[in-house]
């Protein structure tokens, strides 16, 4: 028959995993970069020099490494908010354990993580525009909440699914 046209449970689960683990190393890629802002931008400092690019990205670029240069020389302890921003993107990416070991009574975390991404399109610009951050980069922000609330959302719809035939199998065996 057409029995295994359907997904099963463990194809689900697998499913679910992988998007839980996009996030996770989303979340862990982007604190691990927050430590290390300055460096960074001495990398980017010292190509936009040695290539002379001048465009809306490298300007930009040039100003937040002056900014963070000259901010780190008189205040250095300035950095340790990004720090912090860093420390919670790995502490939220632990998280993300739970619905990983067991999705279906986890589920509550990633629609957390849905409602994080979707706060964060209206806080960029806000804040954004508050603080001067170009347009252009503002839509870089507002991606990330883009690209991890789509990746959350279909893990919640899979999350759901299986939940459905957990039930489902369930009230099947305590019919027998």
């Amino acid at each position: 028959m057409t029995k295994h046209l359907l997904p099963t449970g463990d194809c689900l689960q697998k499913k679910i995993r992988l998007l839980l683990l996009l996030i996770i190393a989303g979340l862990i890629v982007s604190g691990l970069t927050a430590f290390p802002i300055k460096a960074q931008l001495e990398i980017s400092h010292t190509y936009i020099e040695q290539y002379n690019w001048n465009n809306a990205l490298t300007n930009w670029l040039e100003l937040v490494y002056t900014g963070i240069q000259e901010t780190d020389s008189r205040y250095p302890f300035i950095a340790y908010g990004t720090d912090w921003l860093g420390f919670a993107h790995l502490i939220i990416a632990v998280a993300f354990i739970g619905p990983f070991r067991e999705p279906v009574r986890n589920i509550w975390v990633v629609q957390f993580g849905i409602i994080a991404c979707a706060s964060i399109i209206p806080f960029a610009w806000i804040a954004g525009e508050v603080r001067g951050i170009p347009y252009f980069w503002r839509l870089i922000d507002c991606s990330f909440g883009v690209v991890g609330g789509l990746l959350l959302w279909q893990c919640q719809r899979l999350i759901k699914k299986l939940a459905s035939m957990t039930a489902q199998t369930i009230s099947n065996i305590q019919s027998s």
